[in-house]
């Protein structure tokens, strides 16, 4: 399950998911980070299993979490099948099927939002 955790520097430099790793146990995937001076913002991948236990252990240490239980979204009825997402898509989380039909592997995206960007239609949404 992904997880979307911030948190503020301003309560100390402390290296939240490494304290996290070492206090569950559990592996943690850091699909993608953003993190400054003042602030962060990381999305982290972890066991299904595990997931209550780091979310848990994130808060305790002083960030915020947000469990996704979904990526990126298409809406059908926009979607007109172009493919503009798929060249951008830094994770290849878009393809063609066999008729021209655009697929999605949900669990691939990063939620970068370069094909929001790049989507002529507007028939892409990260969730909330």
């Amino acid at each position: 399950m992904k997880l979307l955790v911030t948190f503020s520097r301003k309560k100390g430099r402390k290296p939240i998911i490494a304290q996290a790793v070492r206090d569950t146990g559990v592996l943690i995937n850091v699909e993608r980070a953003v993190i400054d001076s003042s602030e962060g913002e990381a999305l982290i991948d972890v066991p299904d299993d595990q997931c209550k236990l780091v979310s848990d252990t994130m808060i305790h240490l002083g960030a915020t979490v947000h469990m996704l239980e979904h990526g990126i979204s298409v809406n059908e009825s926009e979607c007109v099948d172009c493919g503009a997402c798929i060249s951008i898509c830094p994770r290849e989380v878009f393809s063609l099927d066999r008729n021209f039909r655009l697929r999605l592997e949900e669990e691939k995206c990063v939620l970068c939002g370069k094909c929001i960007e790049a989507c002529p239609h507007q028939a892409l949404t990260l969730p909330v």
